[in-house]
Formats: structure tokens, C-alpha cells, sequence
């Protein structure tokens, strides 16, 4: 089951309707790999203790003020994921300071590959990656419902074989 995004329309949304989102199961694979981020930053933060007191303590604000920000944007960041299968293409949106608005002509796509890691397989995710000849045109799709992300992948493919381009 995918999230229909539901946000104010934006420079980025480039007048496309339809913007699907990802899941939000999306958030706890991403919490999760802040908070262990955080926790094995704050243990070598806490080592620095040992060497340097008052260093270690500056390290240890700095690690808990960097894990804070992250998990507080974590949330908007991936409401801003998105994608659109067009008629020709795919398009893609991310980010929320820096956004980035790709669209992949489904015949020049070369690889669809559908990945999952252990936290995001405990959720049930996988990230759709589609790679082109151009390798600025890369897009990886994260957060996908494991049975969304197959089926995307098999539409895509036969799209691709359809328009396949001088390849």
C-alpha cells in the first residue's frame, strides 16, 4: 500500500499531479538507523572522555544536538519523496533543502533492481534503483511495500521493453 502524498503544490511538483508517496514504515527504518548512528557516535564521543574531559563533553552536546535535528527532520524528508509514472516517463522527486526533480524516459532504463535492507525487511520495505547509461539520472526509490516494489518493478521493465531506445 502506497501513501498518497497530500502536501501544498511546490516549485518542485513542476504542475505533475498524481505525486505517490512512500510508506510510512519509512520512518522507523530511518529512526532507527539515526538512533544507532547516534548511539555509536555518542560511544566514541563518551571515549573521548577519557583523553579530554572538557573535549568529550563538547562531543557528546554535538552528538545529541546532530541526532536530535535528524530525527526531527526525518519526518518531512520523507513526506518529500515522491514519484509519477507518466506515459513516457518516470519522475522522481526528493529532498527538502536540497530537491532534486528527475524524470527517467522509461527506454532508457537498464537495470531495475529492487533491494532490501534487514531493518527495512523487518518492515516489509524494499527500495526500487533504477539505472540509465547516464549515471546522473540514477533514481533510487526507498520505502516501497515489498509487494509495491515488485510490481513497479515488473511495470517498469515492460514499459522499458516497449520503448526500448537505440540501446
Amino acid at each position: 500500500m502506497t501513501l498518497q502524498v497530500r502536501r501544498s503544490p511546490s516549485a518542485l511538483d513542476a504542475g505533475i499531479e498524481g505525486w505517490v508517496g512512500v510508506s510510512p514504515r519509512l520512518l522507523v527504518v530511518e529512526v532507527t538507523a539515526v538512533l544507532v548512528g547516534g548511539l555509536v557516535a555518542l560511544a566514541l564521543a563518551a571515549a573521548l572522555l577519557l583523553v579530554n574531559d572538557g573535549l568529550g563533553w563538547a562531543a557528546i552536546a554535538l552528538v545529541v544536538v546532530v541526532t536530535v535535528v535528524r530525527l526531527v527532520i526525518a519526518t518531512r524528508r520523507i513526506r518529500a519523496i515522491g514519484y509519477v509514472l507518466r506515459e513516457d516517463d518516470l519522475v522522481f522527486r526528493r529532498g527538502i533543502l536540497y530537491s532534486r526533480l528527475v524524470a527517467v524516459p522509461y527506454g532508457r532504463m537498464q537495470l531495475i533492481d529492487v533491494n532490501r535492507g534487514p531493518v527495512a525487511r523487518l518492515m516489509g520495505l524494499a527500495e526500487l534503483r533504477l539505472v540509465t547509461a547516464a549515471a546522473s539520472s540514477d533514481v533510487t526509490i526507498p520505502g516501497l511495500p515489498e509487494a509495491t516494489a515488485a510490481e513497479l518493478r515488473d511495470r517498469l521493465i515492460e514499459r522499458a521493453e516497449q520503448r526500448r531506445v537505440g540501446l
